[in-house]
C-alpha cells in the first residue's frame, strides 16, 4: 500500500500533470485505495512544492536562463516566458480580484493551469506569499474534488 501511495503522491507534484492526472490515474488503474486516500494524498503532493515554487522558482529560472547549456537554458526562458504570460493574463482579468482569479485558475482542471503554473505566476508577479498561498491551496482543493468526481464517473461509465 505504501508503494501505490508513493506513487500518487510523486504524480500528483510533477508539474503540468499534477492530481490532475495523478487522481485519474489512480483511479483508472485500481490501485486498490479507497478513494478518500487518493485525494488526500493527491492534494498533499499537489500542494507540498508550492512554497518552494513560490520562493525559489523566480531565482532558478533567472539563474537558469543566463547558463551556457542550451537545453537548461531553453527549459528556464520557457518557463519564465510562461509564467510571464500567465500573470499578465491572469493581472488583465482580475484587476482587483487576482488573489480570487489566481484561486479559479488553479481550480479549473484544464490543461496549462494548476498550482504550479499558478504559482510561479504569483512568483514572478511578486504577490503576496500568504496570500498566494491560501488562494493555490483552495484551488487545490476544488480541482482536487472536480477531478475525483470526474475520474469516478468517467471510469464506472466506461467500464462499467
Amino acid at each position: 500500500m505504501f508503494w501505490k501511495i508513493l506513487i500518487v503522491l510523486i504524480i500528483s507534484m510533477i508539474p503540468l500533470v499534477e492530481l490532475r492526472g495523478a487522481i485519474p490515474v489512480a483511479i483508472g488503474m485500481d490501485l486498490g485505495l479507497p478513494e478518500w486516500l487518493v485525494l488526500i494524498v493527491a492534494i498533499l503532493g499537489n500542494i507540498l512544492p508550492v512554497p518552494i515554487i513560490y520562493l525559489f522558482a523566480r531565482k532558478v529560472l533567472n539563474w537558469g536562463s543566463k547558463v551556457k547549456w542550451k537545453p537548461f537554458k531553453n527549459f528556464c526562458d520557457f518557463c519564465l516566458k510562461k509564467g510571464e504570460k500567465a500573470g499578465e493574463k491572469l493581472l488583465k482579468k482580475a484587476k482587483s480580484g487576482v488573489y480570487f482569479a489566481l484561486f479559479l485558475f488553479v481550480a479549473i482542471p484544464i490543461p496549462g493551469t494548476g498550482a504550479w503554473t499558478g504559482t510561479l505566476a504569483a512568483s514572478i508577479l511578486k504577490l503576496d506569499f500568504k496570500k498566494t498561498i491560501f488562494s493555490i491551496i483552495a484551488g487545490i482543493l476544488v480541482a482536487g474534488f472536480i477531478m475525483l468526481g470526474f475520474s469516478l464517473g468517467l471510469f464506472k461509465v466506461i467500464f462499467g
